[in-house]
């Protein structure tokens, strides 16, 4: 009675995985990429009305972004070339009041950083694209920006870089 019952479910895992294909747990499908590369996001967000430049944003975007690809991928970066290409600058930096108290100050502020993208896919055609990605943090507006900034990065580029690889290579 064992022996059938183990012989089941071995059958069973071995039709479910079978139909299943190869499946990643990230969700990406680089196709047949194998490299890619991203050049520095410029930081342009001064251009932008009410957004300010915050010194290194730029690097320390640009490196998570690489981050996130090699950590999610099999791809391997280059310096030149790549079979993809994530480009851009970013726009906005911007920090803004959002709640207000009874004595008419702010209670809290929130940090928006957007950043503009350009993709090219090179082995599939059809996929470049060109979008805006944009997310926010909220903080205390008794505490200056300077406290919670690394927290705040980190949450902000987690997001829009998730957000960038799922347009990319995300097949949902």
């Amino acid at each position: 009675m064992k022996k059938i019952i183990k012989t089941t479910l071995f059958l069973s895992f071995i039709l479910i995985t079978q139909s299943c294909g190869i499946y990643n747990l990230t969700g990406g499908n680089v196709g047949s990429a194998k490299t890619f590369r991203v050049p520095l996001f410029q930081n342009y967000a001064a251009q932008s009305a009410g957004s300010t430049i915050e010194p290194g944003v730029d690097r320390d975007f640009t490196l998570a972004l690489q981050d996130l690809l090699l950590n999610q991928t099999s791809l391997d970066i280059v310096n030149n070339g790549g079979d993809l290409l994530y480009e851009g600058e970013i726009v906005e930096y911007r920090i803004a009041p959002m709640t207000a108290t009874a004595q008419q100050t702010a209670a809290q502020n929130r940090l928006t950083i957007g950043v503009n993208v350009r993709f090219f896919n090179t082995t599939k055609e059809d996929a470049d694209f060109e979008k805006r990605f944009s997310f926010f943090y909220d903080f205390p507006a008794a505490s200056l920006l300077a406290s919670v900034k690394s927290e705040a990065h980190e949450v902000i580029f987690e997001r829009i870089t998730q957000d960038i690889f799922n347009e990319s290579l995300g097949d949902w």
